[in-house]
């Protein structure tokens, strides 16, 4: 159960704040029913409010990740490897990219964005029209994932590219320790 201001991710909605815990004015319950509990969620990164059931096993609402989470995500990238999916038919594209949305798992979402951004360069590099099903998903993955990076690491989201990007040049810039490598004294 999460607690008044939680950061919490709403299904593809992103990260929202829990504003409230609440029975709504809207909730009519039938004679006998008891009155249901909803979270209140406030979406950082757009407008509205939601009414979320707490209850509801269709849509997943998890806590965000924490900071040394986040920061543990980003310094896995250069590991990462990226696969670029081609579907059969657009129909087969959308599924699978659905699919993977709907775990709303960071490394999943992370996963994601560096494959269609793979197959992005790849289609640009032989002068191929990048498809409107790929750069969907990958904005939308991308607007997942840089929202609770953004939330986890308290940065604002329009510098998580950039914050991602520093990381990973830092990461391969350190040499990697072999065995027979000199140990370095701390």
């Amino acid at each position: 159960m999460f607690q008044k201001n939680d950061l919490v991710v709403y299904g593809r909605t992103g990260v929202c704040r829990v504003m409230d815990i609440t029975t709504p004015d809207f909730f009519r319950a039938k004679p006998g029913e008891e009155k249901k509990l909803y979270y209140m969620l406030k979406p950082l990164y757009q407008g509205g409010t939601i009414y979320a059931p707490m209850d509801n096993p269709k849509v997943l609402i998890r806590p965000i990740l924490t900071a040394a989470e986040a920061r543990r995500l980003v310094d896995m990238i250069p590991t990462i490897g990226v696969q670029a999916y081609y579907g059969g038919s657009t129909q087969e594209l959308r599924n699978h990219y659905q699919t993977l949305m709907q775990t709303s798992d960071c490394a999943d979402l992370m996963e994601l964005v560096m494959s269609i951004y793979a197959k992005k360069v790849y289609v640009e590099q032989t002068k191929r029209k990048f498809g409107a099903v790929d750069e969907h998903f990958m904005k939308e993955a991308e607007q997942l994932l840089n929202g609770e990076l953004a939330a986890s690491l308290d940065i604002p989201m329009n510098e998580v590219s950039d914050y991602i990007a520093a990381k990973v040049k830092a990461r391969k810039a350190v040499p990697a320790r072999g065995a027979d490598a000199p140990a370095q004294e701390v």
